[in-house]
């Protein structure tokens, strides 16, 4: 096995593997990154170099590859339950997740149910959310509205709360549109939250949800407003009986600053969806939480209003065990004391990267960062830039001329030092402009 090179499996997987989110003719040219190994903040090839996982793997590793206490928790759950089909049963590891979960909710959400990985939580609260309400008796109730630029997942249902046409425009005939109302990102919030308004002024007795990510519209160019919008837009969801859904898939576990974003705002939606970051970024989780309310709506001897959704991993007691040993580290090592310094760093390597003339629009959120890039350079920019960044050892995967930094929870100063000198360099390569002194 150690005998086969780097170059040996770029051929197999070109050959063989279907890569995501890919056109895969461009690894024509585009280089394709083996990965032998996987420590702390660091990956490595097979020829030994290395690369800082300033992206966190697609947002989902938390606290390092190879860690060695979620490695011990899963390690010590192989001997005793790999899986085990969760219904009609159950086992410790979902117990107790579940029961952590809706504790940090302060049970205002709880009711846990699991899937393996985002689009499909966020297919379960669409879902959950359009059943409530017929076993209510509103059986109207069947439309969604999402933001301009939202980003909800790649499933059908998914994909009709997604605003983002590079993923949407193919499946147009698969799926019902949503009602796609301003965002505060691109609008502001007082102007957001008339529209909002509007739309359910006129369309409440037949919406079901309204469907935002919290703080961060991740996929959609790390579009960033304040805690205010989500506060007002509670309020109007109660005033109109609209449920609300957050999609904290990206945004939760820490990455805004608290550990669900929607608690910058002091509410809570009618249903929670969460994932990746979750089981530390070990093994496909995802889980949707919901209030006692919505429960009961389904909680009847009419096998009809109950909620027949499955998925044959279900809680699988790994990634649950995973999910427990994230927690636990949050809990020991007070992560979001410590994330509020290394927001710090990053928000202090960050003003040293907007001083390049090509950069505009810096902004951060909690351990989120990101700028855009004029348009004079954006032709093939984020191709040309991830190949730059990772020749000189930092993963970086802008979103068109979005550069933005997600990297985990256990990056050094040093780190950090490295991630901002190697963004300047490649923007220097690629603009041919030299930053600002000062």
């Amino acid at each position: 096995m150690n005998s086969i090179t780097h170059t040996d499996w770029v051929a197999r997987s070109l050959a063989s593997v279907w890569h995501p989110c890919t056109q895969m003719q461009h690894h024509e040219t585009l280089p394709l990154m083996a990965i032998s190994h996987g420590k702390d903040a660091w990956l490595y090839d097979y020829e030994g170099r290395r690369y800082l996982d300033a992206v966190s793997s697609w947002w989902v590793n938390l606290f390092g590859h190879a860690n060695p206490r979620i490695n011990a928790a899963i390690s010590d759950q192989l001997e005793k339950l790999e899986h085990a089909m969760l219904a009609g049963f159950n086992h410790a590891p979902v117990v107790e997740l579940s029961e952590r979960l809706a504790a940090k909710t302060h049970h205002a959400l709880g009711h846990c149910f699991f899937a393996s990985d985002g689009a499909s939580a966020v297919e379960i609260a669409l879902k959950m959310s359009f059943h409530a309400w017929r076993n209510a008796g509103q059986s109207q109730k069947q439309e969604f509205v999402c933001l301009t630029g939202s980003y909800h997942g790649e499933t059908v249902g998914a994909l009709g709360v997604t605003d983002v046409p590079l993923f949407t425009e193919a499946y147009g005939g698969m799926y019902r549109r949503a009602h796609v109302v301003a965002s505060p990102a691109s609008t502001g919030e007082a102007e957001a939250l008339i529209a909002m308004r509007s739309l359910l002024e006129r369309r409440s007795a037949q919406i079901a949800a309204v469907i935002v990510e919290p703080l961060v519209q991740c996929a959609g160019g790390m579009a960033m407003y304040g805690a205010s919008y989500l506060t007002q837009l509670r309020d109007l969801c109660d005033q109109f009986s609209v449920h609300l859904i957050a999609d904290e898939i990206a945004v939760g576990c820490g990455r805004t600053g608290s550990f669900f974003a929607c608690e910058q705002a002091g509410v809570w939606p009618d249903f929670m969806c969460l994932s990746k970051g979750i089981s530390g970024g070990y093994l496909p989780l995802s889980l949707v939480m919901t209030t006692d309310d919505v429960y009961q709506a389904f909680y009847h001897q009419d096998i009809g209003r109950a909620f027949l959704h499955s998925h044959s991993y279900t809680g699988n007691p790994l990634a649950c065990r995973a999910a427990l040993a994230t927690l636990d580290i949050f809990d020991e090592d007070d992560v979001l004391v410590k994330n509020r310094e290394l927001a710090k760093q990053l928000g202090h390597a960050l003003a040293k990267v907007a001083t390049h003339p090509s950069v505009k629009n810096s902004r951060q959120t909690g351990m989120i960062c990101a700028f855009d890039v004029v348009p004079a350079v954006a032709d093939g920019f984020s191709r040309r830039f991830f190949t730059e960044a990772l020749q000189l050892g930092v993963l970086l995967r802008p979103i068109g001329t979005t550069v933005y930094w997600m990297p985990p929870y256990v990056v050094s100063d040093e780190e950090i030092a490295l991630l901002s000198d190697v963004t300047l360099a490649a923007l220097d390569k690629i603009t041919g402009s030299r930053p600002v002194s000062g």
